[in-house]
């Protein structure tokens, strides 16, 4: 799971989308995660993870439990209501 985590998560980012910015709490600032933190929050209640990458390349191997969204068109329905929620995106950086 770790090598999968590893090779899909280049680089972890909660908040990746500004238009998310609203959804997020004004004390907690948006930062990057290392691959163990994620890891480390796999499964826990109130956490949710996004592959922010091509359907094709989701299709092909995901983080565990990371659920696709298109970030050109995310919509608030595609996100929790839970406001007190942990948002983890993650996309291939190739730069």
């Amino acid at each position: 799971m770790r090598k999968t985590i590893a090779r899909l998560v280049a680089l972890a980012v909660v908040g990746l989308l500004g238009a998310l910015a609203s959804a997020a709490s004004a004390a907690e600032p948006f930062g990057q995660l290392s691959v163990d933190e994620v890891a480390g929050k796999l499964g826990k209640p109130g956490v949710y993870v996004f592959d922010n990458n091509s359907k094709e390349k989701y299709a092909s191997g995901h983080v565990p439990s990371a659920k696709w969204l298109d970030y050109d068109k995310v919509t608030a329905g595609d996100l929790p209501t839970d406001k007190a929620a942990t948002l983890i995106f993650y996309c291939a950086n190739e730069s």
